[in-house]
């Protein structure tokens, strides 16, 4: 049995009689799904997260606790507001339940069989007015749109992470994207406290594509023996005025993600900028995958601060 086919039993849909009029549904709670989660309930908009299973959706509402936590130490949020913000998220496990969303945000792993299948489970469950976003950074929404049968209702919203904080977000048109549908999705948007920048389709948008050649090209750096980690960080850092260097922003992002992203441009593109450096594919092969092991190019402790240079 293939992947597309087996969606229905990794979600256990039925039809649960729950009143879900006026919520938004992110179906994936993982560092993506959580973000917008917590982005779109700080605005005062209820959210349903969709988990595969109960450990799933147990370990999404640990995690959003947890950071809604580290927020109220930096003094950026109050006890009284993460009450507020868990109170308007609900999780289940029953993918049935987005039927009466108003909206459904897709933030499950960048991988297009498994997305494909999630948005057909998604179009024999939602009325057709119902409008579906994928977060995807570089698959083709227009043949995502193909599994459906609201093709113009199909859209993007590329979120940076971390989402709460990062103050854009690329709002993606397929091929068939109603005016109407970008029109609702950019209000959707600026109501999150976002800039939007509208974008036409193309293997990794504006933000992907720009940034992903600096990342690989300072891993190809630390691996000839230029200089060292925190060499490249600070030069880069400082020379340019970023906030944060090539080395640890590529830790943040998850380097098995930017590998998938580098190998999914590389075969869309065909450009060198794209081939993954090799001390990439190790790191990802010896499980350093960046801030979400504690350790990638850096060593980090539980809260996600860099401790020591690792190379």
């Amino acid at each position: 049995m293939s992947q597309e086919e087996t969606i229905s039993e990794i979600f256990n849909i039925s039809h649960p009689k729950s009143d879900r009029t006026g919520y938004i549904a992110i179906v994936g709670g993982g560092l993506m799904g959580r973000g917008i989660a917590q982005t779109a309930a700080s605005a005062g908009i209820n959210v349903l997260i969709i988990e595969k299973d109960i450990e799933g959706a147990e370990t999404c509402q640990q995690r959003l606790a947890e950071t809604l936590d580290s927020e109220i130490d930096r003094w950026a949020l109050t006890k009284n507001e993460k009450k507020a913000i868990l109170a308007r998220i609900k999780l289940s496990t029953e993918l049935s339940e987005v039927s009466e969303c108003d909206l459904v945000v897709e933030a499950i792993d960048e991988d297009f069989l498994s997305k494909k299948g999630i948005f057909r489970e998604l179009d024999k469950n939602c009325p057709p007015s119902t409008i579906f976003v994928s977060n995807t950074a570089t698959l083709s929404l227009t043949k995502l749109a193909e599994a459906t049968a609201r093709q113009d209702r199909i859209i993007g919203m590329h979120f940076l992470n971390p989402v709460s904080k990062i103050p854009l977000v690329e709002v993606v048109r397929a091929l068939k994207t109603s005016d109407d549908t970008f029109l609702k999705i950019k209000k959707f948007a600026e109501d999150l406290g976002k800039t939007v920048v509208e974008v036409f389709e193309y293997p990794g948008f504006v933000t992907t594509r720009v940034i992903l050649p600096m990342l690989n090209e300072a891993m190809q750096v630390l691996l000839e023996g230029i200089a060292t980690a925190d060499g490249i960080d600070t030069a880069i850092k400082l020379g340019y005025g970023l906030n944060v260097g090539p080395l640890e922003m590529a830790d943040s992002m998850g380097l098995d993600e930017i590998l998938t992203w580098l190998d999914t441009l590389y075969h869309e593109l065909g450009g060198p900028q794209y081939r993954a450096s090799p001390i990439l594919r190790r790191k990802v092969r010896e499980g350093y995958l960046g801030k979400k092991t504690g350790q990638g190019f850096f060593k980090y402790d539980e809260s996600g601060k860099k401790l020591e240079t690792h190379q």
